[in-house]
């Protein structure tokens, strides 16, 4: 492996007037930065970043913990993290914990090891209550996607209940009474849109058909086999809300597969807005995410604690759009 010494060799220079360039510090002559420089190209050197960390005690270095990769909403938020990361001169770790607490345990532990500058996480309920006890992590976090009262760590959410009986509203207006709700189980975020779905069922006045309600893991998969199981039901819903675009993609293949018509025989709704909602027939109204400026307000947020431990935290609740399109 090369070395700065090596480098300083090739060079005639000090490792000092190496270590200068590296770090574009002044005071070096042009002609002498431009042969370090070469010599650097031509013997591939890369800095050892870790070493440069224990030196300083600082990182830049963030990680993104999320609970699942495979859902767009976290494609997106990863994104934008990414490029606001790079803005300010900041790598990005991703991690993925599948809503496993073991796993994300893990993560954390490791990260915290290995000094980073902060972590950016969508939380399991596990870690949640944890947090909401005033728990130290002991580096500068921010929590996306689900809230947490905590002095030291900053949240970036939407109004899960608020959003969740406008959707719910909007089937109601387009004639439904009798309506299904699919919902992630495991976070408080699917426990919040049940709630807003409720509140909106009671605002009009409608009983909850509490048979065609159901929790499941947030995958596709699981959003077919529960709509499957509401379609066979001898008094099957008149309208569905899925609560991510997961569940809502297994639901419409369990509608297509039942030779069922959208909106005619079924109505549907879903929260997030996948490029395919618009493209399907008929397209699908959702409640969509702002989930771009979700990850780009986490990573700015972060990178002020790391500048700032003690300032105070902040709470940024985002709004919600409902795209009104056929599915109703």
């Amino acid at each position: 492996m090369v070395k700065i010494k090596d480098i300083a060799d090739a060079a005639g220079v000090s490792t000092a007037t190496v270590s200068r360039v590296l770090s574009n510090k002044p005071h070096v002559r042009p002609e002498v930065k431009k042969r370090v420089m070469q010599i650097v190209q031509k013997m591939n050197y890369r800095r050892n970043r870790v070493a440069q960390n224990l030196r300083s005690n600082t990182s830049k270095i963030i990680a993104l913990i999320v609970s699942d990769i495979e859902n767009p909403f976290f494609q997106r938020v990863s994104r934008a993290v990414d490029d606001a990361a790079f803005e300010y001169g900041y790598s990005v770790i991703l991690c993925n914990t599948d809503e496993n607490p073991g796993k994300e345990e893990a993560s954390l532990n490791l990260l915290r090891d290995e000094n980073l500058a902060g972590v950016i996480l969508s939380p399991t309920q596990q870690a949640l209550d944890n947090f909401r006890e005033d728990f130290d992590f002991q580096m500068p976090m921010v929590i996306i996607d689900r809230y947490v009262n905590n002095l030291n760590i900053d949240n970036v959410i939407i109004d899960n209940v608020q959003a969740a009986r406008t959707l719910t509203a909007h089937l109601i207006e387009h004639g439904c009474q009798r309506i299904g709700g699919i919902f992630g189980m495991g976070s408080t975020t699917g426990r919040e849109r049940h709630e807003g779905f409720m509140q909106a069922l009671k605002d009009h006045n409608i009983t909850p058909a509490t048979d065609l309600i159901k929790f499941t893991s947030p995958k596709a998969e699981d959003g077919y086999n529960m709509v499957m199981k509401l379609l066979q039901n001898p008094d099957p819903p008149r309208g569905i809300l899925t609560s991510n675009s997961l569940l809502a993609a297994g639901a419409l293949l369990a509608i297509r597969e039942s030779k069922l018509a959208i909106p005619d025989d079924i109505a549907m709704v879903s929260f997030d807005n996948p490029t395919w909602a618009k493209l399907i027939d008929p397209a699908l109204t959702v409640i969509e995410q702002p989930t771009y400026e979700i990850g780009r307000t986490a990573a700015e947020l972060l990178i002020k604690r790391i500048q700032d431990p003690t300032r105070s935290n902040r709470q940024v609740v985002l709004k919600t759009k409902l795209i009104v399109r056929q599915s109703c």
